[in-house]
Formats: C-alpha cells, structure tokens, sequence
C-alpha cells in the first residue's frame, strides 16, 4: 500500500515520540545510577537498558549521517554533534580511566540537546536565541564588566574592615556573582557603612540586570510566532 501524506505524519510523529522517550528514559536511568546501595540486578538492568538504547540512538544517527544531502556538513552541525557526543561516551568508555569515564559520563546529559529536533515549542526557542545571539552577547559582556565594577566596588569598600574575608578581587567576584544574580549566600557580606550602600545599588541593578535576557528571548520569540499567526490568519 503506497504511503499517503498523513501515514507519513504519523509515522513521523511516532518516531519523534519514541526517540522523545528514550531520550526522557535515559535521563532517568543516568539519575537512578546515582542512588547508594542500587541491587545488582537493579544495576545490571540499567546497565542493558543502557545498551539498547545507545543502539537506537547509534541507529538512529547512522540512519541521518546516510540520508544526509551532505554528509561531512551533517557531522559537523549543531544536530550532528549533539547526536555523536550523545552516543560517544559509551563507545569510549572501556578505553579510559576511572576519572574520566566520571568526566564523559557527563555527556550524556547532552541528550537532552536532541529534544531540540522533535519538539516545535523547542524548536521556536532555540530560533530565538539565534535570532537574539547579538543582543545577548552585548549583555554578557555588559554583565561581566559590571561584575568586575561590582568587584572593585566592594573590595574598596570592605578590603580594610574585613581583610580575611576580602583578601582579592577575586574574593570579591565570588561576592558580586551572588550579589548581582540576586542569591545573596551571606557567607561574605559587608560591615561598612559604604559597603552596605554599594550592596544596596548592586542588588537594584541585579535585579534590573536579570530581567534583559528574559525580555530580549520573549521578543525573539514573538517576532518568530508572528509569521505563523498570520499563516493561521489567512
């Protein structure tokens, strides 16, 4: 029976929810692995899981490297490499030593990446951050000078009152960085008068400061949103 267009939808959307499900499954098993005393037959039936599913997803991105219009781009897109890095950490595991299987293990999280491909929502957000990358690097490198700025502020202010605590600039950086993110730890906290003041100015600014890429995003996102509205429109 020749295939009609809305087989191939559902075929589709079957096969974006089955790698959405086994991306979701390996994210689960990688945080039960954690848990103390796990029984070994517990261990053994994630260590199998495991397997299989790396399978799928070796299949998977043979699958695509195959299809590929070009191939060596595919390696080296954004999608390739997720779906590499994604699968390479299993294949590499028995040529390493114990700290650094521990270090590429934590690739596995770069799974979650593949979620980009089957989910629209996903899709969209991802479109908006490369439509916002400018703006967003502009605020970065805003955001590190005024972590510097915050730095030398409060090192000028406290470095005599609390030498211990405020040895360096570096210290400090540790204190802007909660400070300006609005966290506050209070492990390291000024005692002047003109420390309490500048606090007082950085967390305003803070506060201001976390809320421009949130913006910058939800315009991204809405510029992209409008094409479709007026799609649905028409």
């Amino acid at each position: 029976m020749p295939s009609t267009p809305q087989t191939n939808l559902l075929e589709s959307r079957l096969f974006s929810g089955l790698i959405t499900a086994l991306i979701l499954y390996s994210v689960i098993g990688f945080s039960i692995e954690t848990l103390p005393d796990l029984s070994p037959g517990m261990m053994l039936y994630l260590e199998y899981s495991e397997t299989v599913v790396i399978v799928l997803f070796t299949l998977e991105y043979l699958y695509r490297l195959y299809t590929a219009p070009e191939r060596i781009k595919f390696i080296f897109s954004f999608y390739g490499l997720v779906d590499l890095i994604a699968i390479l950490p299993f294949y590499l595991a028995p040529t390493l030593d114990l700290r650094m299987l521990r270090l590429l293990q934590l690739f596995r999280l770069v799974r979650l990446l593949k979620l980009v491909r089957y989910n629209k929502a996903m899709q969209r957000f991802s479109q908006a951050i490369y439509l916002a990358t400018e703006e967003l690097i502009v605020f970065l490198f805003a955001s590190m000078l005024m972590l510097y700025f915050a730095a030398v502020g409060i090192y000028h202010f406290e470095h005599a009152a609390q030498p211990e605590v405020y040895r360096s600039l570096f210290d400090c950086l540790w204190w802007a960085v909660s400070t300006l993110t609005t966290v506050g730890y209070g492990d390291i906290y000024p005692i002047t008068l003109g420390g309490k003041l500048f606090t007082f100015v950085v967390l305003l600014t803070g506060l201001g400061l976390v809320a421009v890429p949130t913006g910058i995003i939800a315009s991204a996102l809405s510029s992209i949103r409008q094409p479709s509205n007026k799609a649905i429109d028409k």
